[in-house]
């Protein structure tokens, strides 16, 4: 029987330090349960000591969890990890995550502590995490820029006060697989007590190649744990991604030899319900979720695909979660139909009331384009996700022209707070004069960082999905917005992204990891 390799998901924690990319706890609840049912081993749901909304999403988890085991980082000291274990009170199966860096500059610039000091400090984190539970990880933040004497000391000794998983962290993305693998393989051959713990990689993806340097790991190294992401995604670059280690596992187990108790079939789901959630994009060349990911456009590959799919495809794309009926509905569907078609691709749904509103916009959709795909749903339910419950700013009504030789205009008319504004813009396009136009009503000082467009689905009748990143006061997020009109699609993001910079939800980035 094939050795097991452990998948552990820190979307909701190091994933969540990319700029912009926050949950409110009902969000990080959301992917929670996705998560539980793509059968991810362990869901690191957050670092609970950063703050009291952190604090509840990962209660509200440990609460919520009943099939994965739910983890908490901590730094190395009494207080992080006491309010872990708190946390994680209510938790089936609970496991508390604590890090201290290693790495000479690390320990001089950052920390400000004397090699010793830290090793002592590792070594009493591991010894206080173990009064709450047998379920210790401990992870040497910057390991690969480690002094190997004495990693291998603090190793040695936090195995020795009962730390049952040792991740070794690539922090920011500087090994390369042959010697990343070797340093994993080195540790484990020097340290005496290394058998008693599951050893792990945690890589990130400064250089492109956090996934390549995770299975070095696994393959050169012997570590039976892989901490990544879904889409890959976290601070700076990224993390290593999980749809990319999973069914380069199952994919190549003639290699690896190893098994993953991942659904497979969950992935896509998981990838699109992250992605509206956080407002980050997948690229549609990204391996495995992208959506050129089982595209063929070339003729021989077409050719090739028809007559038999191995020629040119190693997976197969419903394996992962695309759908082969890309068709599904229209305008005359009914609610059954649509609420079934919701349940078919995986859509969490809280209530009955959600779901109402998410068939009234599908209704609105339907009228204007023919032919629904899975996609267009997906989206339906991305843009409620990220939407608060009470909106401050909301789209009335949008009316822009654009002429060759006339500069463009916006006329737009908003709810703020429930009263109805009006205003109107010019700009050096249509998208252009309508974020000035909201702009002017609203006067939000906040700096636009990004903006994105993404087509959902195929043809002229797509709907346009749009991604703004704002930045104001030291606080980023995105919004999200998707309508067939890319002009409306943009205001919906924009005030998306104001509604969050507006809302008292807790939304509070921690900007740490290992």
């Amino acid at each position: 029987m094939a050795e097991k390799l452990i998948i552990f998901d820190t979307t909701l924690r190091d994933g969540e330090q990319s700029p912009g990319a926050s949950m409110t706890k009902e969000e990080k609840l959301r992917i929670a349960r996705q998560l539980e049912k793509l059968r991810v081993d362990v869901i690191e749901a957050g670092f609970a000591a950063s703050s009291n909304g952190d604090f509840e999403a990962v209660r509200a988890i440990a609460n919520t969890i009943r099939d994965s085991t739910v983890c908490s980082l901590s730094r190395a000291n009494d207080r992080d990890i006491s309010r872990a274990a708190e946390a994680l009170s209510g938790a089936k199966s609970a496991r508390i995550h604590t890090f201290i860096a290693t790495s000479a500059l690390h320990m001089e610039k950052k920390l400000r502590m004397t090699p010793e000091q830290v090793h002592e400090q590792a070594r009493l984190a591991v010894r206080f995490a173990r009064k709450f539970t047998d379920n210790v990880e401990f992870s040497p933040e910057d390991g690969s820029r480690s002094d190997l004497d004495f990693l291998c000391r603090v190793l040695e000794d936090v195995i020795r006060e009962g730390a049952s998983t040792i991740n070794i962290a690539d922090t920011v993305g500087y090994a390369v697989p042959e010697l990343f693998g070797q340093l994993v393989r080195t540790l484990r051959e020097r340290i005496p007590n290394s058998d008693k713990a599951v050893w792990s990689v945690h890589c990130h993806n400064d250089l492109g190649m956090a996934v390549a340097n995770s299975l070095a790991g696994v393959t050169i190294g012997g570590a039976r744990q892989v901490e990544c992401t879904v889409n890959g995604l976290g601070e700076r670059a990224g993390n290593t991604s999980l749809e990319e280690i999973v069914m380069a596992v199952k994919t190549r187990c003639d290699y690896f030899g190893l098994d993953v108790g991942i659904d497979a079939s969950q992935i896509v789901p998981a990838s699109k319900l992250v992605s509206g959630i956080t407002g980050f994009p997948v690229q549609p060349n990204k391996a495995v979720v992208g959506a050129n990911a089982f595209a063929h456009a070339s003729g021989i590959h077409q050719d090739g695909v028809l007559k038999h799919r191995d020629t040119y495809e190693i997976m197969r794309a419903e394996d992962v979660g695309w759908s082969t009926n890309r068709i599904v509905l229209g305008k005359l569907s009914g609610r059954n139909a649509f609420k079934q078609r919701v349940q078919e691709l995986g859509i969490p749904v809280e209530s009955e009331t959600e779901l109402n509103a998410a068939f009234s916009r599908f209704k609105d959709l339907a009228d204007r384009k023919s032919d629904i795909f899975d996609e267009d749903i997906q989206a339906l339910f991305s843009d409620e996700s990220v939407t608060p419950e009470s909106e401050h700013f909301k789209l009335v009504s949008l009316a822009q022209g654009s002429e060759t030789g006339e500069r463009p205009h916006a006329e737009i008319t908003l709810s703020v707070a429930g009263r109805e504004a009006r205003s109107r813009a010019d700009g050096n396009g249509p998208v252009d004069a309508t974020l000035k136009a909201i702009e002017s009503q609203v006067e939000s000082g906040a700096e636009l960082l990004l903006y994105s467009v993404n087509a959902i689905t195929t043809g002229t009748e797509s709907q346009g999905e749009v991604t703004v990143r704002l930045s104001r006061g030291g606080r980023i997020v995105n919004g999200v917005g998707a309508d067939p009109d890319i002009i409306v699609a943009s205001a919906k993001a924009y005030l998306n992204a104001l509604n969050k910079l507006h809302s008292n939800v807790q939304r509070v980035n921690p900007q740490l990891g290992v």
